[in-house]
């Protein structure tokens, strides 16, 4: 890291991992507007989520508005959106999720190359919750991957461009495939009841789908895609709708229909319940110059893939250092519980976070937010890797993410939610995930079957 090492934008948080810190200024909510404008694109849902639904406010992401308000702050906000989100049914518009497909003879084996995790085990009809890492092993994608076709994959990505890198990548490969985003934009049925909606729109047979399974059907005479997968923690499926721009309305209503008769609504993507399950967002908890290994991905990094990947020697070397003791990164990522007034929105900035002993700036939050099951705020955030290090004798691996941790901080929180105004919280390490997802998450089923065939060899 280069240039003043006080410049307000990166305090003294050590990002020297970075070649471009993150910027840790606190400017708070300048309260601008959202210009729409033909360079940001809309999805097809875009006139049901935003005009006839009401969003109020959006963001962009993938080049696409997207909606991330539609319950008003006055009539409860984010955490009405949240009790919907966990004691009913709630709709999505999630075309963000653009589907870039890898289609042809060679489609198995680009995708094995792209991905660390070995997809050569994956059968059509198939999901998998995977990442894309670039030759220094930084997350550049972590997307739902779906095998609708022998021939076929679809990498229903997160926020960050993945077509362009795929076409680039296979410039000096070679591999006998066609790469480009299909119309194809998906929305998700998040919650309890999310399964009723599913049987009243395709059917009984949509209760048979695996966690990650596939489903083809017809809604409304339009051709659709069905997964049992979800952003929020909760019983949840994706409706992929083919040829989109033309279909999208045509599924939007009989299914927001029936999300209505089971008392659900639609509600902006549930950031305050997947942070609840440890689940990250791409660009705010990891982006490309964040390791696998400092946010508990290090999972997706296997012992017995023989094939080659992008990343696979930065990865692996990683991952010989940790196992002989030595971390090679400043921060890691931990889960907090703090202290303070209930967060019940979006941060609009990283707030830091520091060492109660010496009053030292140390980290910063990535994903806050008040839960009201738990009763506290909660939040992810990095940390230095010395801290855990004193307290365990464990390796800075994935393990210690579902620890109780001894260790203490404090977060210095706007003062609208700090005890005190311009004096921060106190905050403790805490096991994540802090709420259980009904399904459990690909890292809790990894562990889950590494402690069985344990158990087996014993």
């Amino acid at each position: 890291m280069t240039g003043n090492q006080e410049h307000p934008n990166y305090p003294s948080v050590d990002q020297s991992d970075r070649t471009v810190p993150r910027n840790l200024r606190q400017t708070g909510d300048p309260g601008i507007e959202m210009l729409v404008s033909t360079r940001v694109r809309k999805s097809p849902f875009f006139h049901k989520s935003f005009v006839e639904n009401g969003a109020w406010r959006c963001t962009v992401y993938n080049r696409l508005y997207h909606p991330r308000g539609l319950v008003e702050p006055e009539d409860g906000g984010a955490m009405a959106e949240y009790e919907a989100l966990t004691e009913s049914v709630t709709l999505w518009d999630v075309a963000v999720e653009r589907q870039i497909r890898v289609k042809g003879p060679d489609a198995e084996a680009l995708t094995n190359y792209v991905v660390t995790r070995d997809v050569t085990g994956m059968d059509p009809m198939d999901g998998k919750y995977v990442i894309l890492c670039n030759e220094e092993g930084g997350v550049l994608n972590d997307p739902v991957l779906l095998r609708p076709e022998e021939d076929e994959f679809w990498f229903s990505i997160s926020d960050s461009t993945l077509m362009q890198w795929l076409q680039g990548v296979n410039v000096g490969e070679n591999f006998d495939v066609e790469i480009d985003e299909i119309d194809v934009a998906p929305m998700q049925i998040q919650g309890p009841l999310s399964e009723d909606v599913m049987v009243d729109v395709v059917g009984e047979e949509v209760s048979e789908i695996p966690y990650y399974g596939l489903m083809d059907a017809e809604i409304d005479g339009c051709s659709v895609l069905i997964s049992q997968t979800g952003f929020s923690g909760e019983k949840g499926f994706e409706i992929y709708v083919r040829d989109a721009s033309k279909n999208a309305e045509r599924v939007w209503d009989p299914v927001m229909e029936s999300v209505r008769e089971h008392g659900g609504r639609q509600i902006a993507p549930g950031h305050h319940r997947r942070i609840a399950a440890g689940i990250m967002s791409w660009g705010q908890d990891l982006d490309h110059e964040t390791s696998p290994f400092q946010v508990n991905l290090g999972y997706h990094v296997p012992d017995d893939k023989e094939a080659d990947y992008i990343g696979k020697e930065a990865l692996e070397a990683q991952k010989a250092q940790i196992e002989n003791g030595e971390y090679p990164f400043n921060l890691k990522l931990i889960g907090l519980k703090m202290a303070g007034e209930p967060i019940r929105d979006y941060a609009p900035d990283f707030w830091l976070i520091s060492d109660p002993e010496t009053g030292e700036e140390c980290g910063y939050l990535t994903s806050p937010w008040w839960n009201p099951d738990l009763e506290t705020n909660i939040g992810m955030g990095f940390v230095p890797a010395e801290k855990i290090q004193e307290v365990t004798d464990t390796p800075l691996n994935d393990d210690i993410y579902a620890e109780e941790l001894d260790l203490e901080f404090e977060v210095h929180l706007p003062d609208e939610y700090a005890d005190e105004p311009g004096e921060p919280v106190f905050a403790t390490a805490a096991k994540v995930p802090f709420k259980e997802s009904v399904n459990p998450s690909a890292r809790e089923l990894a562990k889950l079957n590494a402690r069985k065939e344990a158990q087996q060899n014993d």
